[in-house]
């Protein structure tokens, strides 16, 4: 089996791969398993060591538009897609046109690359929680499902949304075998932080355990739907092992989310690692990060994706532990047993 992630040396992009690496084989579509042979990991920015020195490693950096238009990728052999490139909220919402170039031009790029293979590749596309919004003028659903009606409020929600569509229609023709999985936030991201508004529901954990101040830059009874990197690669990979009957005919999916709040959040970090901790954080507002993430949801059911087999993550501080015993070298501050 021949497998591409686009944005494949980001966050999620290496958790993937080193999973799929370590699973040898992938289920696509119901099928039995087959073994991976080749990985190809494109991104502007080269994979981690660890990743290029396996064989079924291949690293294409540049663009991802430049890639396509030098026909780079995908290739004949490729049988699935896992799309996650893409520019992230707040970028999109300083830069219209780097938005629109990373999240709408070099998708439908991506796909109809796809459609020419002739071979109806799986595509799995990281769509977003921000396809859901608060409009103004309106009360926000007290619940967010599977259906209920999408409206961005948000650049990049609004290409998330589209490319949805997108893919949704591309499978329709049958070029392609769709799969739509909106992410919920992720936390916590080890690393850099990123240009993502919602950066700072890492950063506000990640930074304290190293002895760095943070910005806690909303309210902390704002509401939150995270999911843990672990169960948001475990959600990607399903969407590609599951057969197109189990699926069903709504190409969009929500990963399941664990709803909390900000407040809960330091919480759970002073649990871990005490005041010195939480001392660290700073509840400053920011106007413009505020702005989106109260158009956010925070309580988001996940009825299809349960019943493919997915559950949401159920408590914070195993998140934030499971953290820790990833990054041994980032934890600066004494961790409670």
């Amino acid at each position: 089996m021949h497998i591409l992630i686009t944005g494949g040396a980001g966050f999620v992009g290496v958790r993937l791969a080193r999973t799929l690496l370590a699973q040898g084989s992938l289920a696509l579509n119901g099928a039995e398993p087959q073994i991976i042979q080749t990985i190809t990991l494109a991104d502007r920015v080269a994979a981690p060591a660890d990743l290029l020195t396996d064989a079924r490693i291949v690293s294409l950096v540049g663009d991802l538009n430049d890639l396509l238009n030098q026909n780079k990728l995908p290739t004949s052999k490729t049988h699935v897609v896992f799309h996650l490139a893409a520019a992230v909220s707040g970028e999109c919402e300083a830069d219209f046109d780097l938005g629109m170039r990373s999240n709408y031009e070099a998708t439908r790029s991506l796909l109809e690359a796809c459609r020419a293979l002739n071979t109806k590749p799986t595509f799995v596309f990281a769509s977003s929680l921000a396809v859901f919004g608060k409009v103004p003028g309106f009360a926000m659903p007290a619940l967010i499902e599977d259906d209920t009606l999408p409206t961005p409020q948000s650049s990049y929600g609004t290409q998330k949304l589209i490319g949805e569509n997108l893919v949704a229609d591309f499978g329709r023709k049958g070029f392609i075998t769709a799969r739509s999985v909106r992410l919920m936030t992720v936390s916590v991201r080890a690393g850099k932080p990123n240009g993502a508004a919602s950066g700072f529901l890492s950063g506000m954990v990640r930074e304290p355990l190293a002895g760095l101040k943070a910005a806690c830059p909303v309210p902390a009874d704002t509401l939150i739907a995270l999911s843990s990197p672990a169960r948001t690669v475990e959600g990607i990979i399903r969407a590609a092992e599951v057969s197109s009957e189990a699926w069903g005919p709504l190409k969009a999916v929500n990963l399941p989310a664990l709803c909390t709040s900000v407040g809960d959040m330091a919480v759970a970090l002073e649990r871990v690692a005490g005041k010195a901790a939480t001392d660290l954080l700073d509840w400053t507002p920011d106007p413009n990060i505020l702005k989106l993430v109260e158009t956010w949801p925070g309580v988001v059911a996940s009825a299809r994706a349960n019943k493919l087999g997915l559950q949401a993550d159920t408590d914070y501080e195993a998140i934030i532990r499971d953290y820790i015993r990833e990054n041994p070298e980032a934890i600066k501050l004494a961790i409670k047993p």
